[in-house]
């Protein structure tokens, strides 16, 4: 076995598959935020968006998160 393995050369689609991925989880994390924050509105029928804009700035940050964590972590 030689001492210095070469590593794969990233091929472009995997990259694509990436960061679309994350793309669909920031839109699915973030538009469930803002669909529960309606409905707990509707439910208790505020006059104001209250939930909706609590849960909205909840969900992109958590959204934020995962991509960050995703970003960050190191390649195998």
């Amino acid at each position: 076995m030689p001492a210095n393995p070469e590593k794969k050369p990233h091929k472009p689609l995997n990259a694509y598959a990436k960061y679309s991925s994350l793309a669909i989880q920031m839109a699915v994390i973030i538009g469930g935020g803002c669909y529960g924050g309606f409905k707990l509105d509707e439910y208790y029928q505020n006059s104001t968006p209250v939930f909706t804009i609590i849960l909205s700035l909840l969900s992109i940050g958590f959204a934020m998160y995962v991509v960050l964590k995703d970003l960050i972590k190191p390649n195998p």
